[in-house]
């Protein structure tokens, strides 16, 4: 299904066009949908249920899940990893928000055991990966990189650019995901689309992105 109308100039995934599904990666100057589900943000690879908490903050986490109709869920990036999961099966959903600590910590991973844990099948789930910052301006030190070394064998000392949305797509194989779509798009590179923490410090705002059952 297309993003809820009030989701203004939002990026949709292909693997997330379900009839029953509505969600969008929001723009700089995307308006979002009201009444949505979030968390306070702490960098972590804490997953929280949204069930029965419509439009509320509900506590502090990095991943939301869903099983219930219209409790639309979202998550707030600005250079970060968003992600979206839907599960075809049982309809559940779910949306990550992976920084570099919550991508250490394998948060994506975390939210897939959550998910199964509640009936969820890895090769039932279609995930989405936003824009984020790219390997491109993501250059970080030896003290950061160091945490990534499961996910980077052949990287040396020297070798100090992550590439976050590639670590999260290997972090989703390793838990048996397959249908994965990525948008490839660079945060910092596109200031006329995207908001960037790197880029504009803390002048930068926050892109919402968001996904809602709606059957």
């Amino acid at each position: 299904m297309k993003a809820n109308p009030a989701m203004m100039a939002a990026i949709e995934a292909p693997n997330l066009s379900f009839a029953w599904l509505e969600h969008g990666f929001g723009l700089r100057d995307s308006t979002p949908p009201p009444a949505l589900t979030t968390v306070k943000q702490i960098h972590s690879a804490r997953v929280l249920d949204a069930c029965g908490r419509k439009g509320e903050q509900i506590g502090e986490g990095d991943a939301i899940i869903s099983a219930e109709p219209g409790v639309a869920i979202a998550v707030r990036t600005a250079d970060c990893v968003p992600i979206l999961i839907a599960d075809s099966r049982t309809r559940m959903i779910a949306c990550v928000h992976a920084g570099w600590r919550g991508t250490a910590a394998n948060i994506v991973g975390a939210t897939i055991r959550e998910m199964q844990s509640r009936g969820s099948r890895a090769e039932d789930l279609s995930v989405a990966i936003g824009p984020s910052i790219g390997s491109c301006c993501y250059e970080v030190g030896p003290d950061v990189a160091q945490h990534f070394q499961a996910w980077r064998p052949d990287a040396t000392a020297l070798d100090v650019r992550l590439d976050l949305p590639a670590i999260n797509e290997a972090q989703l194989r390793e838990a048996g995901v397959r249908q994965i779509w990525k948008s490839g798009e660079c945060t910092y590179c596109r200031p006329d689309r995207f908001y960037s923490f790197r880029r504009e410090k803390e002048q930068a705002g926050r892109m919402l992105s968001f996904v809602n059952r709606v059957a």
